[in-house]
């Protein structure tokens, strides 16, 4: 069902911009090259001597950047992925990180394949783990940890392994706003961050399933599950937008219970996030050089030119004739840490059954 017209609430707020601070990491590797503009931030630790290290990774590739340069055979690294398409390409599988997503690799001694898109933003962190760390920091953990975390921290041989991707929450992107300016005096900074550092393990490195997993837990998982699905089917159908019968037949469950549900995993609604993907996807085009504005506008199913405006400027922070002249970190993270305010500062309205997800 063609649905171009969408619904939506907008609460300018006040924008909260992140200062990026100039940070010079300990550790002693190679910078970007080109064809990226860099934008390194390390944040916290070193993996030589704490066993740990977290880093922000933000830049602009022209063309499709080789990622695999930067990984430790030694280590299990976790990726918390805001903006940008990467890749890891094992002997066996691949993983594919898509904006809002989050998961952990070993790369072992093998050889990897790891990219990141062309004409794209990329906006990543990534946390590296070596095995003593995590060995002395799970030891007491019962039993439930991740399989290739389990093999990792009791020694196994190195080789590839993939967790699971998840979409990230609500909750999970605002801490990392918070990491990147955490709201602690400088002194104190090193003791935030460990406790950062244990809640991002706890949340991605422990996994129950079949008998042992607990009813609450499945519960959790489901709707994940379910929130991924409706993520996957916005993105297949951003021109026509499925209404919301449809996308809970999908999903298996109500359109109310779905609403809710997506609600209390991404933060938004439904409508909300089929905007951000849209335009999302638009300044992709714009980027790129691929679109003029209105044809960017036609490609994610805007047939009104000043509501296509509109939205982008509320979403992007910038109208969408400017956006491919608005470059660099700063600007970036403002946009970013815009989104989550204004997440933040307004009352999601869930959507309605009998509408469509665009509606």
């Amino acid at each position: 069902m063609t649905n171009t017209a969408i619904i939506e609430s907008a609460n300018a707020g006040n924008e909260l911009k992140l200062n990026r601070k100039p940070n010079v990491s300990r550790l002693k590797e190679p910078t970007f090259q080109r064809p990226v503009r860099d934008g390194r931030q390390h944040l916290y630790g070193g993996f030589s001597d704490l066993g740990v290290s977290l880093e922000w990774q933000e830049f602009d590739a022209s063309h499709a950047f080789e990622w695999s340069r930067y990984f430790r055979p030694d280590s299990l690294e976790l990726c918390l992925n805001l903006a940008g398409h990467g890749s890891i390409r094992g002997a066996e599988s691949t993983v594919n990180f898509e904006p809002l997503t989050a998961g952990f690799y070993l790369p072992g001694k093998q050889a990897l394949q790891a990219w990141r898109d062309a004409n794209q933003q990329h906006r990543y962190m990534t946390v590296e783990f070596s095995a003593r760390f995590l060995r002395e920091r799970l030891a007491v953990c019962d039993g439930a940890l991740d399989p290739s975390v389990e093999g990792f921290v009791r020694g196994d041989p190195p080789h590839v392994r993939f967790g699971e991707i998840h979409r990230l929450t609500a909750g999970q992107e605002q801490r990392m706003a918070h990491l990147l300016q955490p709201p602690v005096l400088q002194g104190a900074r090193p003791l935030w961050y460990q406790g950062k550092v244990l809640e991002i393990m706890a949340e991605f490195f422990f996994e129950r399933r079949g008998e042992d997993e607990l009813f609450c837990d499945r519960q959790q998982r489901l709707a994940r599950e379910r929130v991924e699905r409706v993520v996957a089917l916005l993105r297949q159908h951003l021109v026509e937008p499925l209404s919301l019968e449809e996308i809970g037949r999908e999903a298996g469950c109500s359109p109310f219970h779905l609403s809710r549900t997506f609600s209390a995993e991404t933060g938004t609604t439904i409508p909300q996030y089929l905007r951000r993907l849209r335009m999302e996807r638009a300044a992709e085009l714009l980027q790129s050089g691929k679109c003029n504005v209105t044809e960017a506008a036609l490609e994610v199913g805007y047939s009104s030119l000043s509501h296509f405006s509109q939205s982008f400027c509320q979403e992007m922070g910038c109208c969408p004739g400017l956006y491919p002249l608005k470059k660099g970190p700063e600007g970036a993270a403002s946009d970013k840490t815009k989104r989550i305010r204004m997440r933040e500062q307004s009352t999601a309205k869930e959507s309605q059954p009998g509408r469509s997800a665009g509606s």
